[in-house]
C-alpha cells in the first residue's frame, strides 16, 4: 500500500466482506440469536452511515434504530460505497465539524473519523461473536490476517 488512502479502501474493504458474511450468518441462524444480536449490529451499520453523514452532510440514520439483517446488508453496501466515493474525492486532512447524538460540536480530521468507523466496527464484531457463541452457534473467523490470506 502506498498511501493511507488506499491503507483505508483496504480496511473498508475487509469490514464490508465480513459484515456481508456476518449478516448471512445471522440470517441463517436468526431463530436463535440473544435480544440484543440485531440491534448492536444494526447500530453498528446506522454508525457507519452516520459518520459518513456528517462528512458529506446528508441525513443520518438514528443510532440505535433497529433493521431487518437483509436492510443491514443494503445499508451496509450504501456505506461501504459511499465510503468509497469519499475517500476518492475527498482530503483526508480536512476537518469535519459535527454534533454528536447528545448536540455537543467537534471538530476532527476525517482521517481521525474513517478511522473511528473501523475501529468500531471491530469492537462490535467481536460483541456479536461472543453473543453467537454464548447461543450455540459457530461464528466465523473475522481477523484481518485471515482476511488478507
Amino acid at each position: 500500500m502506498n498511501t493511507i488512502k488506499e491503507f483505508f479502501v483496504d480496511i473498508f474493504e475487509y469490514h464490508h466482506h465480513f459484515n456481508q458474511k456476518l449478516a448471512d450468518l445471522l440470517i441463517e441462524n436468526v431463530s436463535q440469536l440473544s435480544d440484543r444480536t440485531i440491534p448492536l449490529f444494526s447500530h453498528s451499520i446506522n454508525a457507519h452511515q452516520i459518520w459518513n453523514s456528517r462528512i458529506i452532510n446528508s441525513k443520518p440514520l438514528g443510532v440505535h434504530q433497529v433493521h431487518t439483517l437483509e436492510k443491514c446488508k443494503i445499508l451496509d453496501k450504501a456505506n461501504f460505497e459511499e465510503t468509497l466515493k469519499i475517500l476518492s474525492e475527498q482530503d483526508l486532512q480536512k476537518n469535519i465539524n459535527y454534533q454528536n447524538s447528545k448536540g455537543e460540536k467537534f471538530e476532527k480530521s476525517m482521517q481521525h473519523i474513517l478511522f473511528h468507523i473501523a475501529n468500531h466496527f471491530s469492537h462490535h464484531r467481536g460483541q456479536i461473536i461472543s453473543d453467537l457463541r454464548q447461543n450455540g452457534i459457530e461464528p466465523i473467523v473475522t481477523d484481518y490476517i485471515f482476511y488478507k490470506r
